[in-house]
Formats: structure tokens, C-alpha cells, sequence
């Protein structure tokens, strides 16, 4: 008896994978590929060329936009960063001051203290930040954070009672919650 070999069946589906060209179908395509004309062939290839060298410009334009974007951007942040520590630095000369009296009276150190907070508030109106969180408002779960309840009658429902810590807004961002109490 003759026994016939089998292919394992990994040889047969790469067999099976791979198309099958036929000897007169290469011809016919080598054939159609000669019969573009040799200007045409040209005038396709310079069209390439141009097509290539157009994408390869808006490519370099957009990785200089991206670039530029993002140094003005930072140079933004940075402008903000620093208009915000000019604003307070007279602030911080003005406590180094206080700090370096040494025969100052409770009343001064008070009254000093007391132009320093508003030097404070003057810095805040200039930057176009905005206390929140004032006794006798309606409490806003958007605005404030309510540490306590209260159960106090000449207060209306949902009344702030007490200020524990004032909230600062810029602009609509609330930059920091008042903590709060609120009466029921």
C-alpha cells in the first residue's frame, strides 16, 4: 500500500491565505502598468510631489501653532501668577513692618493689624475677587459648606447663623467654600 502524505494543517491554511496569481494575470497587469504614457506617469508623479510637500507644510505649521499656543499660554499663567504677587507684596512688606517694632502698644499693633486687612480687601477689589458667606444670607450648597445646624427661631429655614470661615469667589469660580452655620 502507497501511504499518502498529508500537509499538517498549518501548512494548509498559509496556502490557503496567500492568493494565487496566474502566470497571465501578472502579464496583464505589467501590461496595463506600460500603458500609461510617460507624460502622464510625470504629471501624476509632480502632482504627488506637490500634493506631499503641501501636507508636509500644513504638518509644520500645526506643530508651530501647537508650539506657540502653548508658550502664550503659559506666558498667560505666568503674567496672572505674577500680577497676583504684585498685588499682595505691599501687603507682606507691611507685616514685615509690623513685625519689626519692637516698643509698639497693644492699641497700635491693633490699629496696624486693622490697615493691613483692609490693604487685604483693597488687593482682593483689585484682582476682582469677591468675599461670600455673610450672616443673615440664604445658604447655597454651591457657595457655602455647613458645618453646624442651629435651631434658631428669628432666623428664617436655611439662614446662615454664623460665619466660621469667609468663602472668595473669582469672577463665578468659587475659590474657597464659607464654612458655615446654618439655622433650621
Amino acid at each position: 500500500m502507497a501511504e499518502e502524505t498529508k500537509a499538517c494543517p498549518e501548512e494548509e491554511t498559509e496556502k490557503q491565505k496567500e492568493p494565487e496569481v496566474k502566470p497571465e494575470e501578472k502579464k496583464k497587469k505589467k501590461e496595463k502598468a506600460e500603458k500609461i504614457p510617460k507624460a502622464d506617469y510625470d504629471r501624476l508623479q509632480a502632482e504627488f510631489e506637490s500634493h506631499k510637500q503641501q501636507y508636509l507644510r500644513v504638518l509644520a505649521e500645526y506643530d508651530n501653532f501647537r508650539k506657540r499656543s502653548q508658550n502664550e499660554k503659559t506666558g498667560v499663567y505666568n503674567n496672572a501668577i505674577s500680577d497676583a504677587v504684585n498685588a499682595i507684596l505691599p501687603v507682606a512688606d507691611n507685616i514685615d513692618r509690623a513685625l519689626a517694632q519692637e516698643n509698639a502698644s497693644a492699641e497700635d499693633m491693633c490699629k496696624g493689624v486693622e490697615m493691613i486687612a483692609n490693604q487685604f480687601k483693597a488687593c482682593f477689589e483689585k484682582l476682582g475677587i469677591t468675599e461670600i458667606g455673610a450672616v443673615g444670607e440664604t445658604f447655597d450648597p454651591n457657595l457655602h459648606n455647613a458645618v453646624s445646624h442651629v435651631d434658631d427661631e428669628s432666623l428664617g429655614e436655611n439662614v446662615i447663623a454664623a460665619v466660621f470661615q469667609k468663602g472668595y469667589k473669582l469672577g463665578d469660580k468659587v475659590v474657597r467654600h464659607a464654612m458655615v452655620q446654618v439655622a433650621n
